[in-house]
């Protein structure tokens, strides 16, 4: 167990350098949060809502919506990329969450600007629609929409989602990044599959250095009662 630990610790601090292409590198040990910091406005980020639960990342903010946007950051920075995590999430939990990628934080205004993969329990179509934080897009850019409004008909024709009360309540979930192209895939089906030219690359993403490049980051949504756990972390960079 000992070397077990000592070599995903290596690989958290190898990916906090820059992944090898190709080679699959572990962005959660399973047991710290080691390699992630909190990002959010001061009065929040002491509150613990993100922790490590049977070996999972967890966030609970169950009975405590009082809160702005809270993020869970990765230290290290990506550009292109394959991500693989799993997710689960709970049928009593009304909260949004999501993974960020190729984001970054603004402190000056409190904010993590960059695209996001939606993953939305209690809507699980959602799961895997890309919505854009920054500052200046904050609309859905896949399918593209003028706001944050989406209905069922928006979404995807095939998607799948289990929760946690059925068989062991993992969803597998990968994200592959590729200059301006972007695909998403949820349990084994593509959701997401678009070229973001025009917008990922625009002067407000490059003005924020986000869109091309940047971390990934946990998202427990403003005001949300969120029960989400993931685990499994990893991501290979590709040439």
């Amino acid at each position: 167990m000992a070397l077990i630990r000592w070599t995903i610790t290596l690989a958290l601090a190898l990916a906090g350098a820059g992944a090898q292409a190709g080679e699959w590198q572990w962005l959660f040990d399973g047991e710290t949060l080691a390699g992630w910091h909190v990002a959010a406005k001061p009065e929040d980020r002491g509150k613990g809502f993100w922790q490590v639960r049977d070996g999972a990342i967890t966030a609970d903010s169950l009975g405590r919506p009082g809160h702005d946007y809270v993020w869970l950051v990765s230290d290290g920075e990506f550009d292109d990329f394959e991500l693989a995590l799993r997710v689960r999430g709970y049928r009593h939990s009304p909260g949004n969450s999501g993974v960020q990628f190729r984001s970054r934080y603004d402190e000056s205004a409190g904010w993590l600007n960059g695209p996001q993969m939606d993953v939305h329990p209690p809507t699980p179509w959602r799961t895997g629609l890309i919505y854009d934080e920054t500052q200046e897009t904050k609309r859905w850019i896949h399918p593209s929409l003028p706001n944050w409004k989406i209905e069922p008909s928006q979404g995807p024709k095939d998607w799948t989602w289990r929760y946690a009360d059925e068989g062991d309540g993992w969803n597998e979930v990968r994200i592959i990044a590729r200059g301006t192209k972007v695909t998403t895939v949820v349990n084994g089906i593509t959701i997401t599959d678009f070229d973001g030219a025009g917008i990922l690359d625009d002067d407000a993403h490059r003005a924020h250095d986000v869109g091309l490049k940047g971390h990934f980051a946990l998202q427990l949504h403003v005001n949300d009662e969120l029960l989400i756990q993931f685990k499994d972390i990893r991501v290979r960079a590709l040439d």
